[in-house]
């Protein structure tokens, strides 16, 4: 199977935050804005994976600032790292200024797709290869990610995550 760069599954969504998605404080509901991110990280799972993708899980949020009403959102997702039919998904999530137009990251999110087959059956995915700095560190932290994540899952010991990298280092 073909690598593929993480810019090839490149998603960017846009939009305003109205009225009615904020909390008493005139800012974005949380939860509105992780359902922004999870539409923008399937869209770029599916892109990579040209196959169904389901969420299987949201690794990471972080909520740095608050998204006023009024905003113009910018969510970029790319896939981070491909292993057999998983994919994790990088997200960041941008305001603009309303004057200047300057951006300022507010948020960033790590999920994880699977994809499947029209049954719901695992189905292996094209590896990626990172290009820039950022991708590549990306890419790297992936790795360590799923380790830990296995191993707090019971599913893997501590010192077996040098031979789970052997599988996944090609």
């Amino acid at each position: 199977m073909k690598a593929k760069t993480p810019k090839q599954s490149l998603t960017i969504l846009t939009d305003l935050v109205l009225p009615g998605e904020t909390n008493y404080l005139d800012n974005l509901f949380g939860g509105e804005l992780l359902a922004r991110m999870d539409r923008a990280c399937s869209i770029a799972a599916r892109r990579h994976s040209r196959r169904i993708v389901v969420t299987a899980s949201v690794n990471h949020v972080a909520f740095s600032k608050s998204v006023p009403v009024g905003s113009v959102v910018t969510v970029e997702a790319k896939v981070s790292r491909a292993f057999r039919s998983s994919m994790e998904v990088f997200v960041d999530v941008w305001i603009e200024d309303r004057q200047s137009g300057e951006r300022t990251k507010v948020n960033e999110g790590i999920y994880t797709f699977v994809a499947v087959d029209e049954t719901g059956k695992p189905v292996p995915i094209p590896p990626i290869e990172p290009e820039t700095d950022l991708e590549k560190q990306r890419f790297d932290g992936a790795l360590r990610r799923k380790q830990l994540s296995l191993v707090l899952a019971g599913k893997m010991q501590p010192n077996e995550a040098t031979e789970l990298k052997a599988l996944f280092v090609s």
